[in-house]
C-alpha cells in the first residue's frame, strides 16, 4: 500500500507530460489554420511573420530563433517559469505551423468559405491546445514568460495589462517589418486582421471554457 501513492503521483506526471505535448502540437497546427486563412494571426505570431517575410529563411526557424532571444531573457531574470513545456514549445510549433499551412495549400481552395472555416477553427484549436499545456503546469511559452517576469518579477503593473503591452508591441513590430518587406500595404491583414482581434478577445473566455470543462474535469481530475 506503500507504494500506491508513488505510483498516483507518477500518474498523474504522466498525464501532465502528455497534456503539455499534445497541446503544443495542437497548437502549431493551430497557427498553421490561421496562416492558411490569411486573416490575421496571434500578436507574438505577427512578430514572428513580420521577421519572417524579412528574412529569407523558414517560419519555422524564425519562430526558434525569436523564441530562442525570450528564453535568453527569462534565464536571465526568472528561469521558474522555464519547463519541459517551453522547449517543446520552442523547438515544435513554428514547424509544425510551417508543415500544417503548406499541406492545407496544397489540399484546400483559398477561397473566402474555405478561409473563413480554417479561421474558426485555428481560433478553436488555439484556445483548446493552450487548456491542455496551461493547466498541465510544465513550464509556459517564452512569450508568456516576458508579461510574468515583467508584473510578478519585476512588480511592474498587472499581468493583463503588461500582456496587453506586450501584445500591441508585437502588432507594432510585425507590422514595421511587413512595410520593411516591400509587400503591398493592402495585404497587410494576412498577418494583421480580424483574426489578430479575435484572438485578443474570445481567446480567454474560450481557453477558461475548455480548461474547466474538458481539462480540470476529465483530464486532470483529482
Amino acid at each position: 500500500m506503500s507504494g500506491e501513492p508513488t505510483i498516483n503521483k507518477n500518474k498523474r506526471l504522466a498525464i501532465r507530460i502528455a497534456l503539455c505535448v499534445i497541446g503544443i502540437v495542437i497548437c502549431g497546427v493551430a497557427v498553421g489554420f490561421f496562416r492558411f486563412a490569411a486573416f490575421g494571426v496571434d500578436p507574438f505570431t505577427t512578430s514572428v511573420c513580420g521577421f519572417d517575410l524579412l528574412i529569407p529563411i523558414s517560419y519555422g526557424t524564425v519562430y526558434v530563433i525569436e523564441n530562442a532571444v525570450l528564453l535568453l531573457f527569462a534565464l536571465i531574470f526568472d528561469r521558474h517559469y522555464i519547463g519541459l513545456g517551453t522547449i517543446i514549445n520552442l523547438f515544435l510549433v513554428g514547424y509544425i505551423a510551417d508543415y500544417i499551412q503548406m499541406a492545407l495549400s496544397g489540399i484546400l481552395p483559398s477561397n473566402i468559405a474555405v478561409r473563413i472555416i480554417c479561421l474558426v477553427l485555428g481560433v478553436l484549436l488555439l484556445s483548446f491546445s493552450a487548456a491542455l499545456y496551461m493547466p498541465a503546469d510544465m513550464g509556459v511559452s517564452t512569450y508568456d514568460a516576458v508579461a510574468l517576469i515583467i508584473a510578478e518579477t519585476w512588480h511592474i503593473g498587472k499581468f493583463k495589462t503588461d500582456r496587453v503591452i506586450t501584445d500591441l508591441v508585437c502588432v507594432a513590430l510585425g507590422t514595421v517589418l511587413y512595410i520593411l518587406s516591400g509587400n503591398p500595404l493592402r495585404e497587410i491583414t494576412t498577418i494583421v486582421g480580424i483574426g489578430t482581434i479575435i484572438t485578443a478577445f474570445f481567446m480567454g473566455p474560450l481557453i477558461s471554457f475548455f480548461s474547466t470543462n474538458i481539462t480540470k474535469k476529465y483530464l486532470l481530475k483529482d
